[in-house]
């Protein structure tokens, strides 16, 4: 079995230093786990493999880099090595860590490779079949068994086992291989969008009167013009008096029903 594991230049949450993403090391752990009889190597479209060096320590023996600039698109680059490749599971962690993420790249490769997408896998097992059986996370700790025969593209879980130990010896034994980015079509020009900085909208007050007074206004913006202000306002009552005060509130709002008439004649 031949699996590519894709790999994504991201930054350590506290020092901003380049460091491979979590969930990728995640499923280096998968895939070394289910391709100890097949090749796994991993694949990264980048202006550099740095970053992704760490992915040699922590199971694979070669990662294959594709030189793209940091500003493009890195999925027709992926597709079109992976369409050479034709590898038999394609993982990729569910979203990338400190850059611009949007985790939209593996739904564009499936896409693009006509393959389906499991997502948020947490475990695989080949099939005695010929096929793959992967778990997937459904949240609160159900999980889903899909059994599924052909090459097939997934993400990994955050509650998939944790990645191996980095092992300095084996990152030395490790190639970083470049490949020429097979030549793919221009992309069609993307329309400029405006970047504007965030700035907080008012929020619309529900129930404002259109064209009221500023009084009117307030007491929509405060809630005091709506059901709950209605009732008189008591200061130390009485306790019988505080007692029929609330019970003439809920019969108003119409909590209790109202008290029946009482027959003098009897």
């Amino acid at each position: 079995m031949r699996i590519a594991v894709l790999l994504s230049a991201g930054r350590h949450p506290v020092s901003g230093a380049p460091v491979l993403p979590r969930l990728e090391a995640q499923a280096i752990r998968l895939a070394v786990g289910l391709g100890a009889a097949g090749e796994v190597f991993g694949l990264h479209a980048g202006p550099d493999a740095a970053a992704v060096a760490d992915g040699l320590g922590q199971g694979l023996t070669r990662i294959e880099h594709l030189p793209v600039p940091a500003e493009a698109d890195p999925v027709p680059a992926l597709a079109a090595r992976l369409a050479v490749l034709q590898p038999d599971l394609i993982l990729a962690g569910r979203r990338g860590q400190g850059g611009p993420e949007t985790g939209l790249i593996p739904y564009a490769l499936a896409e693009a490779l006509d393959r389906p997408l499991i997502p948020d896998v947490v475990g695989l097992a080949p099939e005695a079949t010929g096929g793959l059986s992967l778990d997937q996370s459904l949240g609160r700790g159900a999980r889903r068994r899909v059994v599924i025969a052909g090459p097939v593209l997934a993400t990994v879980h955050p509650d998939a086992p944790a990645p191996l130990a980095y092992a300095y010896g084996r990152a030395r034994r490790g190639a970083l291989e470049p490949v020429a980015p097979v030549a793919v079509a221009d992309p069609a020009p993307i329309d400029a969008v405006e970047e504007r900085p965030y700035r907080r909208r008012p929020k619309l007050v529900k129930g404002a009167p259109a064209g009221g007074s500023a009084a009117e206004r307030l007491k929509a913006a405060t809630g005091e013009s709506g059901a709950s202000s209605g009732g008189r306002l008591l200061v130390a009552p009485d306790p019988d008096e505080a007692a029929r005060e609330i019970l003439a509130y809920l019969r108003q709002v119409g909590v209790l029903a109202a008290p029946r008439a009482t027959d003098d004649s009897r």
